[in-house]
């Protein structure tokens, strides 16, 4: 990213990024003190300083082409050792949730990131959804329910959410969620490598590697002290259980919920994903609370209601194991109900539109960074 003056800066994207959090963005008086303590910026990609100046600069146009504002894991070193107190990682998160809402073509995530009004309320339409599919249908939830006197003495979650249904319902949520989720993230491809001129092998050659620095998260490790390592250990433990159970619902149902309560190895599973998910949502939610470390410092809620609703997935579905092992039909029947509640609106809403997005976001700008980057040395 240059550095040339802009005749003529857009003021109004400067207001943009200054309300998704980098409040304190015209205190940096361009030390680069930020990109010298960082040891992931590199003179490919250095930042965060060049991402400031060009927000500073009001420069939407090289924002919107830089993969930067993904590479960095904030761990808050520029922050702590800014001699200004601009806060440089919190802008570089404040420009996260700007380009969030730039590559969603609905243009939900603008309007969530601007008003918890409308994250609270968009969150609560979905789910008021879902209760309404229990409640309606002739052939699913209480309807059904209603014509199966034996299941309300006795769990048969058959009787109230058969498996087939409720299974080709998980499948439509996943294709709805990767529509959202690849759609999205084709706006973002074509926004980082719209000018950069490079041939489509450049890009495919290096998927097989940042598919790796995706699983692993490897360049995480690189910027971290122990306490850092400590977080990056929880955030892989986390993404194992959220793909584990994602899997488990999405894929294998039909042999993860049946009215056999005997152990299965669907159940060590399950049981492996909810313990994970439960300890390292609590924890994380302690973490902010407590603001213990830099990157905590700042919370925006879209990083506070993720966490929490991974949580409230994972207590109400090991919820709803106990109450089926001990039998307690009608309290089973609710729970369920609730439980479906809270997950689907935090896989259609929060996954392709919120936080989560990163998930895919971040190792989609790690290659378009190694392509440009091999590209230019080619080009020199």
């Amino acid at each position: 990213m240059g550095d040339s003056v802009l005749v003529h800066p857009d003021g109004k994207f400067i207001r943009e990024v200054m309300a998704a959090g980098a409040g304190d963005l015209k205190k940096c008086y361009q030390c680069a003190t930020c990109s010298a303590v960082c040891e992931l910026s590199t003179d490919g990609a250095s930042f965060p300083r060049q991402q400031v100046l060009a927000v500073q600069w009001g420069n939407r146009d090289k924002v919107l082409e830089d993969p930067a504002p993904w590479l960095c894991f904030y761990c808050g070193d520029c922050s702590t050792r800014c001699p200004r107190q601009a806060n440089p990682g919190e802008t570089m998160m404040a420009l996260r949730r700007y380009l969030t809402a730039q590559y969603d073509w609905t243009g939900l995530s603008r309007l969530m990131y601007r008003s918890a009004a409308w994250e609270i309320g968009v969150l609560a339409a979905v789910a008021a959804v879902v209760v309404a599919l229990f409640t309606m249908p002739r052939d699913f939830g209480f309807q059904l329910l209603a014509r199966s006197p034996e299941a309300w003495s006795t769990v048969r979650l058959d009787r109230f959410a058969p498996k087939e249904i409720v299974h080709a319902a998980d499948r439509i949520l996943a294709a709805l969620l990767g529509l959202l989720l690849f759609s999205n993230a084709a706006r973002m491809f074509h926004l980082l490598t719209r000018h950069k001129g490079l041939p489509a092998s450049a890009y495919l050659t290096r998927i097989p590697r940042v598919l790796m620095e995706a699983i692993t998260q490897k360049r995480w490790k690189r910027c971290a002290d122990a306490e850092g390592l400590a977080n990056w250990r929880r955030h892989a433990l986390l993404v194992s259980g959220y793909a584990t159970i994602f899997a488990l619902v999405v894929l294998f149902l039909p042999w993860f919920q049946v009215e056999d309560t005997s152990f299965r190895w669907a159940s060590l599973l399950g049981y492996y994903s909810t313990a994970i998910l439960l300890w390292s949502t609590v924890s994380m939610m302690a973490d902010r609370a407590r603001k213990r470390t830099e990157m905590h410092r700042f919370s925006h809620l879209s990083d506070w209601l993720f966490p929490m609703l991974l949580f409230l997935t994972a207590a109400t579905g090991i919820g709803v194991h106990i109450l089926r092992l001990t039998n307690q039909a009608m309290p089973t029947y609710y729970l369920y109900m609730v439980h479906l509640a809270i997950a689907a609106p935090m896989l259609v809403v929060e996954a392709p539109f919120g936080k989560w997005a990163h998930l895919l976001y971040r190792p989609l700008a790690i290659l378009v960074a190694a392509a440009a980057s091999e590209g230019n040395e080619t080009r020199a």
